[in-house]
């Protein structure tokens, strides 16, 4: 059985217009497989260029060229481990999930306020993902404009559909007048009652397996810390990381 790595690379090669190192002209510093490896590390610690090509011994451009290149030919070679909606709501039907919102922090980029965060005090996208509760994860959204509250995120993506198919859901505060199960809010000037507080315990408990998707999402560090490329290469680089969160379980290869 081929490695995760070995497969991802057979599948690159095979989408390719032309084989990456020709019999004729000058050869490529590096060979396909180790190509791809330093595009999947830049998804995976968004590490600069001028470290991977220190550590990989090639230049700055190079390693750019590489990510150019081959980030996108990564998302779409790993597109059918993403679920979309269809496959999300056949998981779900009848099953309780849960549901959380993060930030995917980006640069400042001027001509792009839409990405400023008031509740994050950062730039970034908003991603809303699903999952089941034993932490399956089910659903990533499409990233949005920073500046998204949850409660419009989750109308505005597919999230709200596959909740209406599914056998309910819990989710927090941010989610109130669209999810039944989410922990109450301190009445302005009061305190919540006992019965209140045990409530939102008991939610808070149940919501920790989508914390923990959450945190393994953003193991990728693509989506921990700033992305510094252009912002029109962002969704090829979003599209990718969600591909390989996905890819990675399917596998079991971290």
């Amino acid at each position: 059985m081929l490695s995760q790595m070995q497969e991802l690379v057979t599948r690159v090669k095979d989408k390719l217009d032309e084989p990456w190192n020709k019999k004729v002209g000058r050869p490529r510093i590096c060979s396909l497989y180790e190509a791809v490896e330093t595009a999947c590390m830049y998804v995976r610690q968004n590490c600069t260029e001028e470290f991977l090509g220190d550590l990989r011994g090639l230049s700055q451009a190079t390693v750019s060229r590489i990510v150019t290149t081959l980030v996108p030919l990564v998302k779409e070679v790993l597109e059918e481990f993403v679920p979309d909606a269809k496959e999300a709501i056949r998981i779900v039907q009848g099953r309780a999930c849960l549901v959380d919102g993060t930030i995917t922090p980006c640069w400042s980029y001027d001509d792009h306020p839409e990405l400023w965060s008031r509740k994050h005090g950062t730039t970034g996208f908003n991603a809303q993902l699903l999952s089941l509760l034993d932490g399956t994860p089910v659903y990533v959204s499409d990233p949005l404009p920073g500046k998204t509250h949850d409660t419009t995120a989750f109308t505005e993506t597919s999230v709200a559909e596959i909740v209406g198919h599914s056998g309910g859901a819990i989710a927090d505060k941010g989610y109130q007048g669209h999810i039944e199960a989410t922990p109450r809010k301190k009445p302005p000037g009061g305190q919540l009652s006992e019965n209140d507080q045990k409530c939102n315990a008991e939610i808070s408990a149940l919501r920790a397996p989508i914390e923990r998707v959450v945190a393994h999402f953003k193991s990728w560090r693509i989506f921990h810390t700033d992305y510094r490329r252009p912002h029109r290469t962002y969704r090829d680089a979003y599209d990718a990381g969600r591909a390989l969160f996905f890819f990675s379980m399917i596998w079991g290869f971290e």
